[in-house]
């Protein structure tokens, strides 16, 4: 079977780091395919080997059949890439920048006008096209960025964090109209993404990257559905009767998987009003103090840290590896 997107053991290294560790996995065609982890998880590394942005250290990737060492060009002719930094020229109108894009990738003259009008109208800025790009705001640039690289019809569109830094309205308006371009055109979509929402409103299947490692792989809805049924989290107070705790909570029949980040432990359970009951019999028992406790459906965000053990991101939407490893080690001290 011929894979829009196939890697084999896929490995980036940059010195004494690994960024890309041993990564091998399949997208089909007509897939929109996610690729999920927080920031340096090796999201963009993996996308520019696949981009021919980079070379591999070691390992295989193939796009349409194309090798990405032996068929770089081939490749580069297969594939749409919209990087995570708009790249459009401000002092340009929205169609000189579409003009310029055209003749970049060779699209013949007697086809650019009725192009850059397919375009332009697929993603709502035909009445925009003549202003300057200065004028814009954020969401327009990056539409006018994707616009850019649909010109060619590629097979493949790669997009890197195509809404971060939106505010969540107008990252909305983004997934509308990627949905929109995977329909018109029913091409393969890699979509990288820290947005546990994006990846679940718009992926068929997702790839979860932490560490440099795929972590799973799978559609959004088995992926939550494998969680169990419902998801207890609890808060507490600093203890050292924490470990006892800890232990205890194991026993209970219906708890599944326990992840602890800090003082806030996330129980997968398969029967949350049966267990709630039982954690507070356990923490009056002990003396552990809960200062919060609260009992919801699985997310991608409870999937994330059953995999990875943390969240996605800080408060400020950002990852810090070393303040999450300085964490997991406390916890094991």
């Amino acid at each position: 079977m011929l894979y829009s997107i196939e890697t084999k053991s896929l490995t980036k290294s940059f010195g004494d780091v690994t960024a890309v560790d041993d990564v091998s996995f399949t997208v089909e065609s007509g897939e929109i395919f996610g690729f999920l982890g927080p920031n340096g998880a090796g999201k963009s590394t993996t996308m520019m080997i696949l981009t021919t942005l980079l070379k591999p250290t070691s390992g295989q990737a193939l796009i349409s059949g194309y090798d990405v060492m032996a068929n770089p060009k081939n490749v580069r002719q297969n594939i749409g890439y919209v990087q995570q930094e708009t790249t459009v020229d401000e002092y340009l109108t929205g169609r000189e920048n579409l003009i310029l894009q055209a003749k970049l990738n060779h699209i013949p003259k007697n086809e650019i006008d009725s192009r850059i009008d397919e375009v332009l109208d697929l993603i709502e800025l035909s009445d925009k096209q003549n202003e300057s790009v200065v004028t814009y705001s954020g969401g327009m640039r990056k539409r006018l960025d994707i616009a850019g690289g649909l010109l060619h019809r590629p097979k493949v569109l790669f997009l890197d964090e195509p809404t971060v830094g939106l505010d969540i309205q107008t990252r909305r308006k983004i997934w509308e109209y990627i949905k929109r371009i995977h329909d018109e055109f029913e091409m393969t979509i890699f979509l990288s993404t820290h947005y546990m929402e994006e990846a679940d409103q718009l992926c068929d299947r997702i790839g979860i990257i932490d560490g440099g490692k795929i972590q799973v792989i799978d559609s959004p809805k088995n992926m939550k559905n494998a969680m169990g049924n419902e998801v207890i989290s609890i808060v507490i107070e600093e203890s050292d009767s924490g470990d006892s705790f800890l232990s205890e909570l194991h026993k209970i029949e219906s708890v599944n998987k326990i992840n602890e980040d800090d003082s806030k432990l996330t129980l997968f359970v398969s029967n949350g009003t049966e267990v709630i009951p039982k954690v507070f019999q356990i923490s009056s028992n002990i003396g552990i103090k809960i200062t919060s406790i609260s009992l919801t459906q699985p997310t991608l965000d409870d999937v994330f840290i059953s995999y990875t053990g943390h969240e996605i991101r800080d408060d400020d939407g950002t990852f810090n590896r070393k303040r999450e490893h300085a964490k997991m080690k406390r916890l094991r001290a």
